[in-house]
């Protein structure tokens, strides 16, 4: 079983920027697994961010590319997304989710089976 704790919303003005961190805990290390990060928004879909694969290759979302980071520290068991150049449209609840490393589509939920209980962020105009 995996734990995750997300922690780093906050309220933000626009073009600021914010560090997302989400620790795994339980007998397990997020080494194994691939790692992402999804928001979403009052009365939408959740939606793909950013992911990390268990190799260390990215995806990003399109409209997020260039504005934000992924990375992973497996010696902390943490994962992070750095955010910057924020815009009100970011404004949402960000989930962190661990995955199967045989999954084949890092981008989409179903190849998630655990999730953090999520943190919000609001972007101010």
């Amino acid at each position: 079983q995996v734990q995750l704790l997300e922690s780093g919303g906050g309220l933000v003005q626009a073009g600021g920027s914010l560090r997302l961190s989400c620790a795994a805990s339980g007998r397990t290390f997020i080494s194994s697994y691939n790692m992402a990060w999804f928001r979403q928004a009052p009365g939408k879909e959740r939606e793909f961010v950013a992911a990390v694969r268990w190799t260390g290759s990215t995806n990003y979302a399109d409209s997020v590319k260039g504005r934000v980071a992924i990375s992973r520290d497996n010696t902390k068991n943490t994962i992070y997304l750095q955010m910057n150049s924020l815009k009100p449209d970011d404004t949402a609840v960000y989930y962190c989710a661990a995955g199967s490393r045989l999954a084949t589509q890092a981008t989409i939920v179903a190849s998630y089976a655990y999730w953090g209980q999520g943190t919000q962020v609001t972007v101010s105009s």
